[in-house]
């Protein structure tokens, strides 16, 4: 048994999934003077400073950009951006906010749930620096791992994250600040917890508080098993619905996010119930006496998904997986 990376994860996600908000903002306030008469030049620079920020501001207003702070540093972005082009898995994240996308990976071109919202769209990657000036983009949006970032971030103002340095709901919060739109980014955040919390109080109630649930993946000829944060759903189960995972998941799956292992040992990482998100690439294993025999199994307590609508975390995605669990789990 060994644990690998795998190459095509490190692209996305979902995902996602899971990491912290990096971004706060600077309390300018000064306290404690040490010396009498501290406060009014306090007050003076405290003065000084919002008429700097309120000049900056009505700069960004008249030219039509904002500035985003990046981890980077700070990027000036426009406020209504019109042609994104999305070199990484947080597409979905875009079109959610309704933004115009003109290009997007390979990845998330290839997702189902994303095809309407794509039409039209062209297919591109870092490589290609033609097809993107091409398509002329206002903004870029790529992981920070992206190839030829110093000559894509001369086509447009470009943003880069990189993988996992939020958890997957904050990294949306923070693709709707660089959108220039933070309150619809937390709005849909704020209702997503909440529909998604009721479901686990429902389904809990259905299969009972104690039960487990595993994710496993097929890719090749390797079986993984997930944590609480590597999209394939994994994020909404666990994270917001607060269902089980099996101990032996979390021995070897919760920290790293996910964990390769055999068939033959599969049984011992499966729970009460089973979410297979199925490739295309070798699904001999459902076809063994060893996957047939786990009592999941046996029992018709396995939910298959479409792999490919299971890569990422953003709010498209997870849209689907939310009314994709009501309904194995509850049956409605």
């Amino acid at each position: 048994m060994k644990k690998l990376l795998v190459p095509f994860l490190l692209l996305f996600i979902l995902i996602l999934s899971a990491c912290g908000n990096n971004s706060s903002e600077e309390n300018t306030e000064e306290t404690n003077n040490p010396a009498e008469g501290a406060s009014e030049t306090t007050e003076d620079t405290s003065e000084s400073t919002e008429n700097e920020s309120s000049e900056t501001e009505a700069e960004e207003e008249t030219s039509g950009t904002i500035t985003y702070e990046s981890e980077n540093g700070p990027v000036e972005v426009p406020a209504d951006p019109q042609r994104v082009v999305v070199l990484s898995s947080y597409a979905g994240n875009v079109m959610a906010l309704d933004v115009p996308i003109v290009g997007v990976d390979a990845w998330s071109m290839g997702n189902p749930l994303y095809e309407e919202k794509l039409e039209g769209v062209e297919e591109v990657s870092e490589e290609n620096l033609e097809k993107i000036i091409e398509l002329n983009p206002d903004l870029i949006i790529g992981l920070a791992s992206t190839k030829n970032l110093d000559k894509i971030s001369e086509i447009a103002p470009t943003v880069t994250f990189t993988w996992g340095s939020h958890d997957y709901l904050t990294q949306h919060l923070e693709i709707g600040k660089v959108l220039n739109k933070e309150e619809e980014a937390q709005a849909w955040i704020d209702d997503y917890k909440q529909r998604a919390q009721a479901l686990g109080e429902e389904v809990k109630a259905e299969i009972g508080k104690d039960a487990t649930v595993t994710v496993i993946e097929n890719f090749n000829k390797d079986l993984y098993v997930f944590g609480d944060n590597w999209a394939r759903g994994t994020e909404l189960l666990y994270q917001e619905m607060k269902l089980n995972m099996p101990e032996k998941v979390k021995e070897t799956a919760l920290e790293p996010g996910y964990y390769t292992l055999s068939l033959e040992v599969l049984p011992e990482f499966v729970g009460d119930y089973l979410i297979v998100s199925k490739t295309e690439t070798d699904t001999s294993f459902l076809e063994s006496e060893t996957y047939k025999n786990i009592p999941a199994v046996k029992n018709n307590q396995v939910f298959v998904a479409d792999a490919t609508k299971f890569y990422f975390s953003d709010p498209l995605t997870l849209e689907y997986q939310l009314e994709f669990f009501r309904e194995n789990f509850l049956g409605n």
